[in-house]
């Protein structure tokens, strides 16, 4: 994927669910260009719609109508395992409960994603301990989650986001389980891969946090509104 290339772009796209027989509109057409380079939060109260676009923004689901390309391919002509290779390839997740194995430790639960692209487990562990030095805990390597900060939790978790070289970073409500100091520590760390050239889309519903991305893109009501 060239520089000049956008990491997603939305045209016009529409999610719809069918719960109990009854239709259920969760995205009513939404348009949103991520450029290789940006940093854009996403800002909605409960039931906007963010969620739903966060899971279209990061291959997990399709949209109804639209259209979604994603590192330049359209997802609608993708099958289960090309979605998921795509996914691999391009997107890197963080959550908000970190999503990390209880009884690995930081390093080989960095490694996990190389695990499904065959990489050698030398490796794997090389690239994972760059990818934990890179966020600052290149002395934590051989440590369970149980045994580290939430700070810490989260910065492997980003660690393990990072590990396949992900042009996208897909972040939601990163700061949500950590207190206001160890929040401010991820969000810059969070600032600075931006700046090292990762796109990062960050869904939030606070306010003080987004309003420290380059954009912010409001949504209510399954469209964006600002």
């Amino acid at each position: 994927m060239t520089s000049a290339e956008p990491a997603i772009v939305a045209v016009d796209v529409t999610r719809t669910y069918e719960l109990d027989g009854v239709s259920v509109a969760a995205l009513r057409g939404v348009s949103l260009t991520v450029s290789a380079d940006d940093y854009v939060a996403i800002v909605g109260t409960s039931g906007s719609g963010k969620s739903t676009l966060m899971h279209l923004l990061g291959a997990l689901d399709r949209p109804t109508s639209g259209t979604l390309r994603i590192g330049g391919r359209d997802v609608s002509s993708l099958g289960p395992a090309e979605m998921a290779h795509l996914r691999n390839q391009t997107i890197g997740f963080v959550f908000q409960s970190f999503h990390l194995l209880a009884r690995t430790t930081a390093r080989d639960n960095v490694a996990l994603p190389l695990v499904y692209r065959g990489v050698s487990g030398k490796e794997r562990r090389a690239k994972a301990t760059e990818m934990l030095q890179r966020v600052g805990l290149g002395h934590r390597l051989d440590h369970r989650p149980n045994q580290m900060s939430g700070g810490e939790q989260q910065r492997v978790a980003i660690a393990r986001a990072l590990v396949t070289d992900p042009s996208v970073l897909l972040a939601d409500e990163p700061t949500g389980n950590l207190d206001s100091a160890t929040g401010e520590q991820v969000l810059g760390l969070l600032e600075s891969l931006n700046g090292e050239g990762v796109a990062v889309v960050l869904v939030t519903h606070d306010r003080e946090v987004a309003a420290r991305a380059g954009r912010q893109i409001v949504m209510r009501d399954g469209l964006i509104v600002e």
